[in-house]
């Protein structure tokens, strides 16, 4: 049998419990009690509770407006960019140029050395801010002397710009010019190591990560989404300025790059193409890697394509 009895603790009220057992030929023993709540009322926190409970989250809302103000203040203004391809994100969107899922793209990990495991890029190091879609009738080197192009506005802002220049050859010629701006180079970083080393350094990191979401099954498969070390399969020629790298990439160059270029361009109109540019990293200290961006080009139109007025080489 059971025993109950109120029993107050402040705001809460609780019912003692006591079992109570009968013992044969008389007697009773009560054993161990307990307590079941059953006031609705909430306890309360002591005043120096409540004090420091309300100073650590003002601490943690200043400490993530201050965060969001830096991320902000460290954003760069695209508005003051611009490219004769433009930018359309929508999925229906033709002959544009659209912003990549970084995450789409596999890269090694930190532990890339000891297990072979890759993830998803994530956040990429530099923003692209411009495409370019240029003809001629002969190959376009050095496509930064084109007049007002997104590298000389971003160096006129002291900004830093890394532009690859891809070179499809032809009867006419084509490049497609992707401008990457960052506010500065991060010192000892690997793309600091990259943009000022030389040339054999350069040719063997320089990476490109290929993918058609959309298009025929013969040019995803001759495509594919293998990492491609770019330096050591096609010829790479850097220009360097204090306020950029160039990066100019002869597809020609290459036998085998030539013939896929050709079953893209023969289809191009029906092709969505991304790609991811990076610095290969080799050693753990490098890890994990960091895209240095990704672009997708949909639909694009040949007819598109202007002639650049580029400015004289200075000898």
């Amino acid at each position: 049998m059971f025993r109950s009895e109120a029993v107050s603790c402040g705001e809460s009220i609780y019912t003692q419990m006591t079992l109570i057992l009968l013992l044969k030929g008389g007697g009773t023993i009560d054993l161990e009690p307990y307590l079941t709540q059953s006031s609705t009322a909430e306890p309360t926190l002591a005043p120096m509770a409540v004090e420091r409970t309300t100073t650590t989250r003002a601490a943690t809302s200043v400490g993530l407006v201050a965060a969001l103000e830096e991320e902000q203040a460290d954003q760069i203004d695209l508005s003051c960019f611009w490219g004769n391809l433009r930018h359309d994100d929508r999925d229906n969107a033709r002959d544009c140029w659209k912003l990549s899922d970084v995450n789409n793209f596999r890269v090694r990990s930190k532990h890339f050395c000891y297990d072979k495991t890759k993830i998803p890029a994530g956040k990429h190091l530099m923003d692209l801010v411009a495409v370019d879609w240029f003809k001629d009738t002969k190959r376009m080197d050095h496509v930064t002397r084109h007049q007002s192009c997104a590298a000389q506005v971003a160096s006129e802002k002291g900004l830093f710009s890394l532009i690859f220049n891809l070179q499809v050859p032809g009867s006419t010629h084509y490049s497609m010019v992707f401008y990457f701006v960052t506010r500065q180079l991060a010192m000892g970083s690997l793309l600091q190591r990259f943009v000022d080393g030389d040339d054999e350094f350069r040719n063997s990191r320089l990476k490109l990560i290929p993918s058609v979401p959309k298009g025929s099954w013969i040019v995803r498969q001759s495509v594919g989404s293998t990492p491609c070390s770019l330096g050591k399969a096609v010829d790479c020629n850097y220009i360097r300025s204090p306020k950029y790298l160039e990066i100019d990439v002869d597809i020609g160059s290459s036998t085998v790059a030539n013939g896929v270029l050709g079953l893209v361009i023969a289809v191009i109109t029906t092709l969505v193409v991304d790609m991811a540019f990076l610095v290969q990293a080799n050693t753990a200290d490098e890890l994990p890697e960091r895209l240095i961006g990704a672009v997708g080009v949909s639909h694009i139109e040949l007819k598109s394509a202007v002639v650049p007025k580029l400015e004289p080489e200075i000898s």
